[in-house]
């Protein structure tokens, strides 16, 4: 015989189908390291960032802005970037805002550690090859060989109070991308070269450079993409009041 469900059992199974759903874009989420060529239409692309600008942001405020970088603009930028990074051997310009502390504690600094001990290691580059860990660096500014750039900016009147909301928009455009087969790596490393992203997009000077995201097809077959990172269990960093 077929269950009769009513219509409360009904909205509790499409309830149950949407968390599945929901839960596995989640925990399934990984940043991508080495991306296939294949494009991404833009069309694509800006469905994306529709569906993430449903993040939610202080007073509703959406002070974010999103530059999509493909093809010519994209690689005039990686250029760009290496140029500076060859010309050099000194650290590149302070970022305008800064992800990172400015002294490493633990537990901090050991999953830091960890994470590039376990790529590093899948990609066969010993400590000390600082050779080795100088090419995978740049290979960050070259979008890991994606199709798409974002670079994430913010009015800077906004900064740093808008931070939080970029952050969970940034999170809602790669669960978004994910959701259609899409993966991403959010990447802080752009964020020393504001100037020349500044030059490179026309920035104006009311904008502060954030973050860069790659976005493109996972090449499934490439070892930097076996990384599975570690999550502490909520119960090891939450706290119950009754």
């Amino acid at each position: 015989m077929t269950p009769d469900f009513s219509s409360a059992d009904a909205g509790n199974l499409e309830k149950t189908s949407r968390q599945v759903a929901i839960d596995e874009v989640i925990t399934s989420r990984r940043s991508v390291r080495q991306f296939l060529p294949g494009p991404i239409p833009i069309e694509t692309v800006m469905e994306v960032l529709d569906v993430a600008a449903r993040a939610p942001s202080g007073h509703n405020t959406q002070a974010w802005n999103v530059h999509v970088l493909v093809e010519e603009a994209l690689r005039r930028l990686s250029a760009s970037i290496l140029e500076r990074l060859d010309a050099t051997e000194s650290a590149p310009d302070q970022p305008e805002f800064d992800s990172y502390p400015t002294e490493w504690i633990s537990p901090y600094i050991d999953r830091r550690r960890k994470v590039g001990k376990d790529m590093y290691t899948l990609l066969g580059i010993p400590r000390g090859d600082t050779a080795g860990m100088r090419t995978q660096l740049f290979k960050n500014y070259t979008f890991f060989g994606a199709p798409v750039g974002l670079m994430f900016t913010l009015p800077r009147i906004m900064v740093p109070g808008s931070v939080l909301d970029l952050g969970m928009f940034m999170q809602s455009v790669m669960l978004a991308a994910l959701a259609r087969g899409i993966s991403t790596c959010p990447q802080a490393a752009f964020a020393p070269f504001h100037r020349i992203i500044a030059d490179q997009l026309c920035l104006s000077n009311d904008q502060v450079v954030i973050c860069g995201m790659s976005m493109g097809y996972a090449d499934a077959t490439a070892p930097v993409n076996q990384v599975v990172t570690h999550r502490e269990p909520a119960s090891s960093f939450s706290f119950v009041h009754g």
